[in-house]
């Protein structure tokens, strides 16, 4: 992380792994992610400018100029974020703001909402964790990127040693104990994954006409009831979503009851499910997990976050050794954002 400055607002965001319920926030199902350890911090010292000065470690040399009124013009991807952030909150001054973070970009650990998160608290943002999430998806949104409640919620709201049972429809959060001999390791698949310009969009149309047809969010349906769907492509990318609820209320039983064997094959079976009925996997992504469940000691493993490249999140016993060469990360369910100073 950055060094910083005696009299900077600085605050941390994490970034969350999903353990199983992927594409089931936006139609109103269950999920189950978890705040880790890794994340971004910002540190923000006001003054009397009239735009945010932005130095970031997000790439290479980056850094932007965003004004706090008024169009932006040409900006990288993370920098129109923080206009839209800045669009959202509307500060009533500019200042230096610096981002550093240790969350591996494109890896689908949720890196922009993390930013946004921390951004948005440095800034001064004083909502509780939902209306939060809401200002940071209203913010991606902005910039074409219409990603559910999931990221920016969990990125507010995890609490270490739990990861979180979250209901789309009521919005309503259980948390659910993490056994202490469940490990978790994250996975570069060593393909990079960006929601903006991906079939993303796509999904949730085919997802919000499917549910149109039905009558109700998928996330509410019944696994038999998207069998009426006369669509083949919509048939799949519905039953995707309702078989995937199922396995995610499964799993929060089994993590609940010390079950990792019978969770760890339903996170095996999700990633079929995303491969096969959803199209969201790829063919890394695939290797990446067959190669980690024929693994002496790896109970199961998947594809986290959207898909179209990223990472693959693993369950295994304490003690077990990954012999690839990919880059990993193990991770702990860990507190959420918080101001620093």
């Amino acid at each position: 992380m950055a060094t910083h400055a005696p009299g900077d607002r600085r605050a941390f965001a994490p970034g969350r792994v999903n353990l199983i319920g992927d594409h089931t926030d936006y139609n109103l199902g269950l999920a189950l992610p978890m705040a880790i350890g890794l994340g971004v911090e910002v540190a923000y010292r006001p003054d009397e400018r009239d735009t945010l000065l932005i130095e970031t470690d997000l790439e290479a040399g980056a850094g932007a100029v965003v004004p706090i009124a008024g169009p932006a013009g040409s900006l990288p991807p993370w920098a129109r974020l923080a206009k839209a952030i800045v669009d959202q909150l509307h500060p009533d001054r500019g200042g230096a703001v610096r981002v550093s973070s240790d969350l591996p970009l494109g890896a689908g650990l949720s890196s922009s909402a993390a930013f946004g998160v921390a951004l948005s608290l440095a800034l001064g943002a004083e909502l509780d964790a939902l209306a939060l999430a809401r200002l940071c998806q209203r913010a991606e949104a902005a910039i074409g990127v219409p990603v559910g409640l999931m990221d920016p919620l969990v990125s507010v709201a995890g609490r270490r040693g739990w990861a979180a049972l979250i209901d789309f429809a009521s919005l309503h959060t259980t948390l659910v104990r993490v056994p202490e001999d469940a490990c978790f390791t994250i996975v570069d698949s060593a393909t990079p994954r960006t929601l903006e310009g991906s079939a993303y969009a796509a999904r949730r149309t085919e997802c919000e006409t499917a549910a149109a047809i039905l009558g109700s969010p998928l996330g509410t349906c019944a696994p038999e009831a998207v069998e009426s769907l006369p669509d083949p492509l919509l048939r799949r990318r519905a039953r995707h979503v309702t078989t995937e609820v199922a396995r995610v209320r499964a799993f929060a039983d089994s993590l609940a009851g010390n079950d990792l064997e019978a969770a760890g094959a339903l996170m095996t079976a999700s990633h079929r499910s995303l491969r096969d009925d959803f199209e969201v996997s790829t063919p890394a992504l695939d290797r990446l997990v067959d190669a980690l469940c024929a693994l002496p000691g790896f109970l199961g493993a998947r594809l986290t976050g959207a898909g179209f490249g990223g990472c693959v999140v693993a369950l295994s016993r304490p003690g077990v050794e990954l012999p690839l060469p990919n880059r990993r990360w193990s991770v702990v369910p860990s507190d959420g954002a918080r101001l620093l100073s």
